[in-house]
C-alpha cells in the first residue's frame, strides 16, 4: 500500500503502537504529524527515526477540548493538509469497584473517558470539518478487545473502548457519502515498553498463553491493521473493527 503524498496525524504517536504507526506510514511515503503531551524527548526520537521528510511534532493534550481545533489547524499548516487521522492516544488505570472509594471511582471514569472517548470524538469533529471541505479522508481509531470481553478491574476502560467502537460505526454510516471512511483496530495485549515489567513479571506467561500462539502482539502488527483501514483500497471496509489479539478472544 502506497501512501505517497498523504498527510497523517497520529495521536499518542511517540511510543508503542503510535510509534509503530508513524513508522509504517512514513515507510510508505506519507508525511506524519506525531502528537504527544509531555515526553518531548521520546517524540523527537521517533520523529528523527522516520523515513522520508516533512514530518512534524504536535504537542497537545487531547483531553482538553479547547485545544483540538488548534491542533488540527497546526497539523494542516505543518503538513500542507490532512488526509488520515489515527486516534491512538489512550489511558488505563485500575479502579476495581470493590477496592476504590467513590472519589477515586469518579476520578477514574472522568480521566479515562476524557482521553479514550471524548478526545477521539473531538479530534474527529475538527478533522471532519477540514475533510468535508477537502475531498474526504480516513479516520482509524485504536480500541481494545476489552470492549468485547469486559475489563472487571477497569470498567471505565472497557466502556470507553466500547463507546469508541459504537461512535466509529455511527460516523462511518454518516460520513461515507462525504468520502470520509472510518475503522477500528482492537488489539489484545501488545508488547510495548510501557508493559515490559508486566510481561517480565509473574503474570507474563499467563498473559502470553491467552493466545495459542504463546505470545502477545507486536506494535508493528497492530500498525499493519491501521495501515489497511487507512488505505485507499479499503473504502468498502468502512465501519469495520479488526481484532488483533492472536485469537485470545473470539467474538461472534
Amino acid at each position: 500500500m502506497n501512501f505517497s503524498g498523504k498527510r497523517v496525524l497520529i495521536t499518542g504517536g511517540s511510543r508503542g503502537i503510535g510509534k509503530a504507526c508513524a513508522e509504517a506510514f512514513a515507510k510508505r511515503g506519507a508525511k506524519v504529524a506525531i502528537n504527544f503531551v509531555h515526553n518531548a524527548e521520546a517524540a523527537q526520537k521517533t520523529l528523527d527515526g522516520l523515513d522520508g521528510e516533512g514530518h512534524t511534532l504536535v504537542q497537545t493534550d487531547v483531553s482538553k477540548p479547547e485545544l483540538i481545533e488548534k491542533m488540527i489547524a497546526n497539523t494542516v499548516k505543518a503538513l500542507g493538509g490532512l488526509d488520515i487521522v489515527v486516534n491512538n492516544a489512550g489511558v488505563s488505570q485500575r479502579h476495581s469497584i470493590d477496592k476504590v472509594d467513590y472519589e477515586e471511582w469518579q476520578e477514574s471514569w472522568d480521566r479515562i473517558l476524557s482521553v479514550n472517548l471524548r478526545a477521539p470524538a473531538n479530534v474527529i469533529y475538527w478533522a471532519t470539518q477540514y475533510m468535508l471541505q477537502h475531498g474526504g479522508g480516513r479516520i482509524v481509531n485504536v480500541s481494545s478487545r476489552g470492549a468485547f470481553r469486559g475489563e472487571p478491574e477497569m470498567p471505565a476502560y472497557g466502556a470507553s473502548k466500547a463507546g469508541l467502537n459504537a461512535m466509529t460505526q455511527s460516523l462511518a454510516q454518516k460520513l461515507a457519502p462525504e468520502n470520509i471512511y472510518l475503522g477500528v483496530v482492537a488489539p489484545g495485549f501488545v508488547e510495548t515498553e510501557m508493559v515490559t515489567h508486566v510481561l517480565e513479571g509473574e503474570m507474563g506467561d499467563s498473559i502470553r498463553n491467552q493466545s495459542t500462539t504463546g505470545r502477545v502482539a507486536k506494535p508493528e502488527e497492530v500498525a499493519y491493521a491501521v495501515i489497511f483501514l487507512a488505505a485507499e483500497e479499503s473504502k468498502f471496509s468502512t465501519g469495520t473493527i479488526i481484532d488483533v489479539n492472536g485469537a485470545s478472544y473470539l467474538r461472534g
